[in-house]
């Protein structure tokens, strides 16, 4: 009889909150190791949730792993318009037709857009049940999926219908992202430069000397990038989950982004590359307020850019109408817009009070 294979050496990244825990474990082939992360799906069914690429692709082995328990799939289309309350009551159907009781577990198997959706589908079914996070791309390995923020979108803007609601775990399988499209893979990385920029200086100089290795998808590269931009969120999260202080920072370039977004369309310009415009956008404003050196802009600008995500917002964007979409973010306060803003490379700030005529500078 040959001796058992030896466990996959994965790095486990834990978030606490209070006396809450939960891991993240990175590495590659870490969806074949399905001893580690099974323990943490509860109860008998489970729903996975997925879209139309991931599920052909990886579907099977979370089907392989989970062959004792009572499954069902929710199998979507792809695209960020699929983040709705109609897709939600579409998960909510297929948890009430299996029989789901609160012992249930929904497993989000596919990018930010899944996550946000199930998640939030975990959130309200019986008013929570437990939902495990096995992101494949890289913007959901490094942000969404990690955190406890679930949400749909309507048309008046992004993640408006929401709630906080943590997963029991986050498997991140480094290898999935080998069938991520190349602009998929480049819009992932403006939220690693986004940790760089917000608060770790030295992790955006890593990120300028190895921008060639992680766009020809080097998997030690990839490895640091990750389990860097993890270690940064999950020490965020645990200062503060409900994004009442320090989690704010976070959000860097996303009012700007999100607007963006909103006012393109939805899928029309990808998350990552909405919020690296929001990040030029947000760098410069700091300059003009005289809060940042503009040479920092200017580093930003040219990192996202080696990396092949636009710097620059769209020529028939109308700044009145961004900035209208900027109001209804979900960081203002009493109707008060806070941006968050910079005072140069690794130091964002909230900033409130920034003139209607400053961000209209930028915007324009």
């Amino acid at each position: 009889m040959s001796a058992a294979a030896p466990p996959m050496q994965l790095e486990e990244i834990p978030v606490e909150l209070g006396t809450r825990r939960y891991p993240i474990w990175i590495g590659a082939g870490a969806l074949e190791d399905s001893a580690r992360w099974r323990r943490a799906v509860g109860g008998r069914h489970v729903l996975i949730v997925s879209d139309e690429h991931v599920a052909p692709l990886y579907a099977q082995h979370v089907t392989a792993a989970l062959a004792d328990r009572t499954l069902a799939h929710v199998v979507l289309p792809a695209g960020e318009a699929q983040k709705s309350l109609d897709n939600a009551a579409r998960i909510f159907a297929a948890l009430a037709g299996m029989g789901a009781n609160r012992d249930a577990t929904l497993i989000a198997l596919g990018g930010g857009v899944i996550g946000d959706l199930a998640g939030f589908a975990a959130a309200c079914w019986m008013r929570g049940i437990r939902f495990l996070q096995i992101p494949t791309t890289l913007l959901a390995m490094v942000d969404s999926s990690v955190g406890g923020k679930t949400g749909v979108n309507l048309p008046e803007g992004k993640n408006l219908v929401g709630a906080f609601h943590q997963p029991c775990a986050v498997v991140i399988d480094t290898d999935t992202l080998a069938s991520l499209p190349a602009r998929e893979f480049r819009s992932g990385l403006a939220e690693v430069v986004k940790y760089g920029a917000i608060g770790d200086a030295a992790f955006f100089v890593w990120l300028e000397a190895h921008a060639q290795a992680l766009l020809e998808r080097d998997p030690a590269a990839l490895a640091h990038a990750i389990a860097s931009s993890c270690r940064h969120k999950a020490a965020i999260v645990a200062r503060d989950e409900t994004e009442q202080g320090d989690r704010a920072l976070l959000n860097f370039g996303h009012t700007f982004g999100h607007a963006l977004e909103t006012a393109s369309g939805y899928g029309n310009l990808l998350h990552g590359e909405a919020v690296a415009i929001g990040m030029v956008l947000a760098a410069r404003l700091s300059a003009r307020l005289s809060r940042a050196p503009e040479a920092d802009a200017v580093r930003l600008a040219g990192l996202l850019e080696r990396f092949g995500l636009p710097s620059a917002i769209p020529t028939r964007a109308d700044p009145q109408a961004l900035l209208a979409l900027m109001r209804l973010d979900k960081k203002n306060l009493s109707g008060r817009l806070r941006l968050i803003l910079w005072d140069g490379l690794g130091r964002a700030v909230v900033a409130q009070d920034v003139a209607d005529a400053s961000i209209l500078e930028v915007l324009a």
